[in-house]
């Protein structure tokens, strides 16, 4: 039986509004104030002939983490430095080349002006991204975004909250610019996400995951269908391929087909396979994606498909099962 919600659970569902409607109203602030810095700052990441470096302290900090891994699995190659570490050693990751992206909301961490400093003396780009336009960081950037909410979801205004949003979104909003003008492709983002999904879908080849050799339950059209049996049972595909003398297939042999032959003749001892087989089994070539194999495979609700080279000769074959190993599907 619902019991009806506690007052706490009710003031918590008001803070949750009050909180998005703070930070939906921020980043309508950011979007009404972008203006040329950005499409310069984008230039000026296409152009870089190094890598973008994203520093931050704190709040900031994790921010910066995240958009460095935006860039980077986008196109732009990136890394995130620490503003604490970069002043204990980690500065030596800088180049001339690169292109550091500072985020700090007051503009003033004494961590990153110290990088700023060598940062200009090194001859390197220094991008801004703060909250306070007339701060030393953002005045002292070869190019500065300006990321100021007028009120943080924190009521006390205090914690990094819409600002930390601002920022994120801004560093996205960079990333999704140069994407796009580089002509980043699916293929693309799946070269940098190999472990993911995607990058199983677009980089799985058939010939990755199919079965082949020894593995193949292979007869002949002339085969008793008992001895295909002992053949299927041994594979484990559900099926049979019926070769001809140059290994081409000219059709399966499935459990379905079994069923068939039984429910029409009852003793099965004297047919042959070619008495039951399926003719003209639907194939596909190895090169082809794993992902295009299943869904040829799903529309025509089959359990199996054949591999064949261009000639039409048997390579391989696969069963739904492997495409299901190997999360293509």
């Amino acid at each position: 039986m619902n019991k009806t919600p506690p007052t706490a659970d009710r003031s918590a569902l008001a803070s949750a509004h009050r909180t998005f409607a703070t930070e939906i109203s921020a980043l309508q602030g950011l979007d009404a104030r972008l203006d040329d810095s950005f499409e310069h700052a984008v230039s000026m990441v296409l152009a870089c002939q190094g890598r973008v470096v994203v520093t931050g302290i704190g709040k900031s900090g994790h921010i910066a983490k995240k958009i460095a891994a935006t860039l980077a699995s986008t196109g732009t190659p990136a890394f995130f430095m620490h503003g604490a570490e970069a002043i204990h050693g980690d500065l030596g990751m800088l180049t001339a080349q690169d292109i550091v992206l500072a985020i700090s909301y007051s503009g003033t961490a004494a961590e990153l002006l110290t990088v700023l400093s060598v940062v200009k003396r090194m001859g390197a780009q220094l991008i801004s991204i703060t909250g306070n336009p007339q701060s030393e960081l953002a005045l002292s950037a070869d190019l500065h975004l300006d990321a100021h909410v007028e009120q943080e979801a924190c009521p006390l205004n205090l914690a990094p909250t819409a600002s930390t949003t601002a920022a994120l979104v801004l560093g996205d909003a960079i990333a999704v610019a140069c994407l796009e003008a580089r002509g980043f492709s699916r293929e693309d983002f799946a070269r940098s996400h190999p472990g993911g999904a995607l990058g199983r879908r677009l980089l799985t080849f058939v010939r990755d995951v199919m079965r082949q050799g020894d593995a193949l339950p292979i007869v002949g059209a002339n085969t008793p269908v008992p001895e295909a049996l002992v053949e299927m049972s041994a594979k484990g595909m559900g099926m049979a391929i019926v070769l001809d003398a140059n290994r081409a297939p000219v059709g399966i042999f499935t459990d379905g087909d079994l069923r068939r032959l039984i429910a029409r003749y009852g003793d099965i001892r004297l047919l042959s396979v070619a008495q039951g087989m399926g003719r003209n089994p639907k194939t596909i070539g190895p090169t082809a994606l794993a992902i295009e194999a299943a869904t040829v495979m799903d529309a025509g609700r089959l359990n199996q498909m054949l591999v064949v080279d261009e000639s039409g000769l048997l390579l391989g074959a696969l069963h739904m099962h492997d495409l299901l190993a190997a999360k293509v599907i």
